[in-house]
């Protein structure tokens, strides 16, 4: 009898982003590309807390977005724009695009609901996070 082998190819992990309300919803494939921190001022505002922490994914990742969304372009402590998207009811941030960010999109990471999800291997802008705020030194000083 001839040994024959067989390969399967997996398909990538999907993962799906939700805002609070569950209306919009995001879905991508495969794994980020980075994840990371920002203390900017605007991520702070944008969210309520000390920073940011998003995942950036290639626009060739994203699977489905569904629901109602609204956009605000704002502009980045460097003066560039970012445009988040984010739930007209609960106000949700689920992702942003960014002008620095071309081909991609950066989501947040909180809206998977995942406490598995890979841990940040940078903090951007770390001059302005809260002279409290301590990091491990491999994300504080990437």
């Amino acid at each position: 009898m001839p040994l024959t082998t067989t390969t399967e190819t997996e398909a990538p992990a999907q993962r799906t982003a939700n805002c609070g309300c569950r209306r919009l919803s995001l879905t991508v494939s495969g794994e980020p590309r980075r994840v990371y921190l920002c203390a900017c001022s605007q991520c702070q505002r944008a969210t309520g807390s000390a920073f940011a922490w998003r995942a950036i994914f290639p626009d060739s990742a994203i699977v489905a977005i569904e629901g109602e969304s609204s956009v605000w372009r704002r502009s980045s402590d460097a003066g560039r724009w970012n445009e988040q998207v984010f739930c007209p009811g609960c106000g949700g941030l689920v992702f942003m695009r960014a002008e620095a960010l071309t081909g991609a999109i950066s989501v947040s990471v909180g809206s998977f609901a995942n406490p598995a999800f890979p841990p940040p291997v940078a903090i951007h802008n770390r001059s302005h996070r809260p002279d409290w705020y301590c990091l491990a030194e491999e994300v504080a000083g990437a």
